[in-house]
């Protein structure tokens, strides 16, 4: 609603720090699989431990993150959009390096919940910090309540405050005494050299994966914004829009990784499979009835980015998203498969395969592809949405392979535990 300027520049900025970000979160949330294989070994003592490492690498990963903020210029002049946008980036990047930690943060001390199944806490403190988060960006955006208008540093600013107190929450929550007696989250706060680097021989390829997903998407939206404004706001209208589908996906990864972690943490790898399938069936109804809805009702989900726009300056972009949104409907099945099976491998310990794979994947048909289409022969924004769309076919097809092997069912990630003296 603000400007198309500030809507061209705020998801390109925002993916390319999640770029970054999403490699420590990547490696601080695997956390999760050592927690799900512990629950499932019947080694609740470890939980806590395990959680505190994957704190530690959050602290690490939100100083680097942090140390960012200077390269806003160096980044983004690179980058080349329209200068009016490029100032709105190098603006909005400040902002999102500063707050790099509480994601990272927030991931590792998720694992402690969602290793064990215990999704609710953290569907609780996402609502507290979305609902801050909504509140806050109209306020400081536009400049309500007596408070100056910052635009797009408003949405930097509510970003942080919301990811602020959404991870407090969480924390506050995983450091009761009642979880302390059982799981040893207070007690287990020290450095553990032994687990701490297990958890980065398995969680780094987990988070450079994660990394590179984000990255390739990243360049491939930076690609598009050498177009030019229009076709970048359109490309982002449509993400946006595909977020909402999409992170209920995530959060079935989520479970599929937990239910694999501990199915095999309990040396059940049949259940392993049956939570695999499963996953895939709800998936697939789930992602096919919003695939149909994006080619038959578009303009339901474009609406709201238009009601407050101005209608000439909107109407390219909204002729523009209504394009995307098809490819998006092929893209949100092919991906639904893509982490449901990746999820499984990762829930396993496979995190070098899925690593790999992405690397070479996101090279071959994604970034290349894109390039030598809009800047060697200038064929426009719909041969860059198919180059994305022979991607994700791609890797739904490998990740199946691969899980069609059958080498995740005898993989782990904990140590044994006579290897382990327990507090």
């Amino acid at each position: 609603w603000y400007s198309p300027d500030a809507l061209a520049a705020a998801v390109p900025t925002g993916l390319l720090s999640f770029t970054i970000v999403s490699f420590f979160l990547g490696t601080a949330g695997y956390a999760s699989t050592f927690v799900a294989q512990y629950i499932g070994a019947g080694r609740s003592k470890r939980v806590g431990p395990a959680m505190w490492q994957g704190i530690y690498i959050a602290i690490i990963g939100g100083l680097v993150v942090a140390s960012t903020v200077f390269l806003a210029d160096l980044i983004f002049d690179f980058v080349g959009h329209d200068p009016a946008v490029k100032a709105l980036e190098k603006e909005y990047w400040k902002y999102l390096a500063i707050g790099g930690f509480f994601p990272i943060g927030k991931a590792a001390v998720s694992s402690f919940f969602t290793g064990r199944g215990q999704t609710y806490p953290i569907l609780w403190s996402s609502l507290v910090g979305m609902s801050i988060n909504v509140v806050l960006n109209y306020i400081l955006i536009f400049g309500k309540l007596g408070l100056p208008e910052m635009g797009i540093g408003g949405a930097g600013l509510a970003t942080i405050i919301s990811e602020l107190c959404s991870f407090i929450m969480l924390l506050y929550m995983a450091l009761s005494k009642k979880y302390n007696a059982k799981f040893n989250t207070i007690s287990g706060y020290r450095f553990d050299k032994l687990l701490f680097f297990r958890l980065i021989r398995f969680g780094i390829p987990n988070g450079t994966q994660f990394s590179l997903d984000i990255a390739a998407f990243t360049i491939f939206i930076l690609l598009i914004g050498r177009l030019g404004t229009p076709e970048l706001a359109a490309s982002n209208i449509a993400l946006n829009i595909s977020m909402l589908s999409f992170m209920p996906m995530i959060g079935m990864g989520i479970t599929v990784s937990i239910l694999v972690g501990q199915s095999l943490g309990g040396n059940r790898p049949d259940m392993a499979k049956r939570a695999t399938f499963s996953a895939l069936q709800m998936a697939s109804l789930y992602m096919g009835s919003i695939a149909f809805l994006y080619l038959i009702v578009p303009q339901l989900f474009i609406y709201p980015f238009s009601a407050q726009a101005d209608l000439v300056e909107f109407q390219e972009i909204k002729i523009l998203a209504t394009t995307v949104l098809k490819f998006l409907a092929a893209w949100t099945i092919l991906d639904s498969i893509a982490i449901v099976i990746s999820s499984a491998l990762k829930g396993a310990g496979d995190t070098r395969f899925i690593m790999f794979a992405m690397l070479g994947i996101s090279i071959t048909f994604l970034i290349l592809p894109t390039y030598i289409a809009l800047e060697v022969f200038d064929l426009g924004l719909t041969a860059a949405w198919s180059a994305g769309l022979a991607y994700m076919i791609s890797l739904a097809v490998v990740y199946g392979l691969r899980y069609k092997t059958g080498k995740w069912t005898s993989m782990k990630v904990i140590e044994q535990p006579s290897s382990l003296i327990e507090g």
